[in-house]
């Protein structure tokens, strides 16, 4: 019981807080400020729980896998949730269903640990479901806007149509293999067709909830429709928990397929690079920039992917916990604009700076983290994508994704321009900050300098890899 405990000790502290807040909504109930102060510090113990007791391991004939890699990417989640509940109190405060919104995204990151130490495609395929299917909830949050429930009914679609390809996929892998397990599945990996083509259904499913092109349809419209916070964890927490079990998978149970894999993921991570940039060039509402943005920064991880080597995997956790900092410090600060203004456009930020210094700043630092600016962590973690992907000596490649991070700093630098440089006779008035807002803001801007400067953050990271 004890080793079961340690073993399963994330999922089992989730758990625990879901069976919380269901008994808080059965009881007469708490005010949201108590609640979510509670909230704030129950998700603090468990991303600082998350550094301890951590050792290799396995439950139920291999199905659920662990090791200090897996609870670090799950510390890093834990991170993100617990920053989104910090960014977003103005927006909890007001919200009628406190408790129930953070049932449906703790059950959501639930199922992601659960993705994370998945032994086998049947773990794997119900982990992803119990990931997804509240994330459809969360994005309906807004019930008095129309375009919250279109961006739930886009989002249920997209998902079912994916965990369809996913199946049948997963058909096939059985069908060619007799196995569904990953430890079996590397030595009986030959490339037939039948193979190649189950290969092809499980990448598009991935590329699906990643957002890469051309699977990124829904993407746009379901960030402007969801409400900020579910927009964040979306983007950020989301994309973070899939490129871990993407890379997880290419690298541990698709390893005897590299030769084919490379090349779908050279293709896909150009594609992707390019579409998302010039996508984001044409943006006008904050959300749907961000969103290009986030199918953009995809690539990038596509390229640190692509190395299929420990640098490769390194460079991306490093890139994702980079990612968290900068872009929920992003969001955060369009939420705070947005419901001070009521205004998600970008022309709207004009002479944001005369009034609202601090918040300018963190939103630079935020763009140029993403831009890949120096000295910034975002620069820091480009240059270890770009590296490691240049491992293949495929220089063409790297020089496209170089070339990509110049075209994104023209858009990155528009909005920076508009916040610092351009006049506005109506200002936004200065917003005054709920000092939990500021403190996750703080934490966002202090993670952006020092994640980048303190190198032992990136050799921590390889020593787990």
């Amino acid at each position: 019981m004890s080793e079961f405990i340690t073993i399963m000790k994330s999922e089992l502290v989730l758990t625990g807080i879901i069976f919380f807040l269901l008994f808080v909504k059965l009881s007469r109930g708490i005010k949201n400020e108590t609640l979510l102060s509670i909230i704030q510090l129950l998700l603090l113990l468990n991303f600082i729980l998350g550094f301890f007791m951590n050792a290799d391991g396995s439950l139920f004939d291999n199905m659920y896998q662990t090791n200090p890699l897996i609870a670090f990417e799950k510390s890093i989640l834990n991170l993100g949730v617990y920053l989104i509940a910090l960014l977003f109190t103005d927006w909890f405060k007001k919200t009628d269903n406190l408790a129930e919104f953070f049932m449906l995204m703790l059950s959501a990151l639930l199922g992601m640990f659960f993705l994370l130490s998945s032994g086998n495609f049947l773990m794997f395929y119900l982990s992803l479901e119990l990931a997804t299917i509240p994330v459809a909830a969360l994005a309906n949050f807004d019930l008095q806007k129309k375009t919250s429930s279109e961006a739930a009914m886009k989002m249920i679609l997209s998902s079912a149509f994916s965990s369809g390809i996913l199946l049948f996929g997963i058909s096939l892998v059985y069908g060619a293999t007799g196995t569904i397990s990953f430890t079996e599945l590397p030595a009986l990996l030959t490339g037939s067709s039948l193979q190649l083509m189950a290969f092809v259904f499980l990448i598009s499913a991935f590329a699906f909830k990643l957002s890469i092109v051309p699977f990124h349809l829904w993407t746009a419209d379901v960030y402007e429709g969801s409400p900020f916070a579910v927009t964040a964890f979306l983007s950020v927490i989301s994309k973070g928990a899939i490129a871990f079990v993407f890379i997880a998978t290419l690298y541990k149970v698709f390893q005897p397929m590299e030769a084919v894999w490379y090349n779908m993921i050279m293709l896909l991570s150009i594609i992707t690079m390019v579409v998302g940039n010039l996508f984001a060039l044409r943006q006008q509402n904050i959300k749907r920039f961000l969103a290009f943005s986030s199918i953009a920064q995809v690539g990038f991880i596509l390229v640190g992917i692509s190395s299929n080597s420990n640098e490769g995997n390194s460079s991306v956790i490093y890139f994702i916990l980079i990612y968290v900092f900068s872009n929920l410090a992003a969001f955060g600060v369009a939420a705070i604009i947005a419901a001070q203004t009521g205004k998600e456009n970008i022309a709207d930020y004009k002479g944001f700076y005369q009034n609202n210094k601090f918040l300018s700043w963190v939103l630079a630092l935020a763009l140029f983290s993403l831009a890949g600016i120096p000295p910034t962590a975002g620069f820091f973690g480009k240059l270890f994508l770009l590296t490691s992907g240049a491992a293949k000596a495929n220089y063409a490649f790297i020089i496209i994704a170089a070339l990509n991070m110049i075209v994104s700093l023209y858009y990155y630098l528009r909005v920076i321009r508009s916040v610092f440089m351009d006049k506005n006779e109506m200002p936004v008035e200065k917003i005054d900050l709920q000092p939990s807002v500021k403190f996750g803001l703080i934490i966002c801007g202090g993670g952006i300098i020092v994640v980048g400067l303190l190198s032992w953050v990136y050799d921590y990271i390889i020593s787990l890899s």
